[in-house]
């Protein structure tokens, strides 16, 4: 009834409200209402579900631990929305391969394949140099910087990385490379530049990601887990200075055998934003004893 309820369906007054799901579910949206719809839809019960809160004694609702231990005292079974999202990523395909071209670089020449991500609508590509289906392939993760990449801009490290990345792979003979559209750490291009102007007003890039009210970094890599093996890669080399890309990758069932540095020369104009990289993203490097160029 629920799927085709109407107004006069619900009892009032009463502490309901109908709540919409986004239509593509927790990839879009993390929240508890597309997690109960995706559960209900995985379980083939419909899209549709009631959502309630637990609240403890003390009137506050609960979390984490929490929700655990009231769940083992009733017996109860529990699911995060991660591992609603996870679930989804693991077992339904969300890229769709469009066209692959020989691209020549100045690094040397690699294989270019671009799909469509189902989920964004964006094309999501892969640069891939020899065969690299198996264990133990260099790889790289790396996310768009229209600024970096396109203006040489400064003000960040992503053309260095992804040049040094493409150099690494060249002369390992064997590699991928997996561009993902993810522009200012997943915040978009117009939001990246707004974290500039307030960047410029003293704030360093967390600052400015959560003072316009985003996450610090928003990237998901669930879709690079599925190129990679969209190509047969099982086992990874991972040129990144971000551990988290590492967390993600095994949790999609990507073995990373080695996390290997991509450390870049840092300036007067992106010291600022390498350190909070370092000291508040947890990134492994080491800048402190670097030489700095104007």
């Amino acid at each position: 009834k629920a799927l085709n309820g109407k107004a006069e369906d619900f009892r009032r007054p009463g502490h309901i409200f109908p709540l919409i799901a986004e239509d593509k579910g927790v990839f879009v949206r993390q929240g508890h209402t597309e997690a109960a719809v995706d559960l209900a839809a995985l379980a083939e019960l419909g899209k549709a579900g009631v959502i309630c809160e637990i609240m403890n004694e003390d009137g506050t609702m609960a979390h984490g631990d929490e929700l655990r231990e009231f769940a083992e005292k009733h017996h109860l079974r529990i699911v995060s929305i991660q591992d609603i999202l996870q679930y989804r990523i693991e077992h339904e395909k969300l890229i769709e391969k469009k066209v692959d071209v020989k691209l020549p670089t100045v690094h040397g020449e690699f294989r270019l394949y671009a799909f469509l991500n189902k989920i964004t609508g964006s094309e999501d590509l892969v640069l891939v140099k020899g065969n690299v289906s198996g264990n133990d392939v260099l790889v790289r993760l790396h996310s768009e910087c229209l600024t970096g990449e396109v203006f040489g801009s400064l003000r960040c490290d992503c053309d260095e990385q992804l040049h040094t990345a493409l150099s690494a792979i060249e002369r390992e003979g064997r590699g991928v490379i997996i561009y993902l559209r993810q522009e200012g750490r997943g915040i978009g291009l117009l939001n990246k530049l707004k974290a500039y102007q307030l960047q410029d007003q003293g704030k360093d890039t967390v600052e400015a990601n959560e003072q316009l009210g985003l996450k610090a970094d928003a990237r998901e890599y669930g879709i690079a887990a599925q190129l990679l093996k969209e190509f047969g890669v099982t086992s990874v080399r991972l040129l990144t200075n971000n551990l988290d890309k590492k967390k993600q990758l095994e949790a999609y069932g990507i073995v990373v055998m080695e996390v290997l540095p991509l450390e870049t020369m840092p300036c007067r104009h992106n010291l600022k934003y390498l350190e909070a990289k370092q000291l508040k993203m947890g990134h492994v490097m080491d800048i402190k004893d670097k030489l700095i160029f104007s």
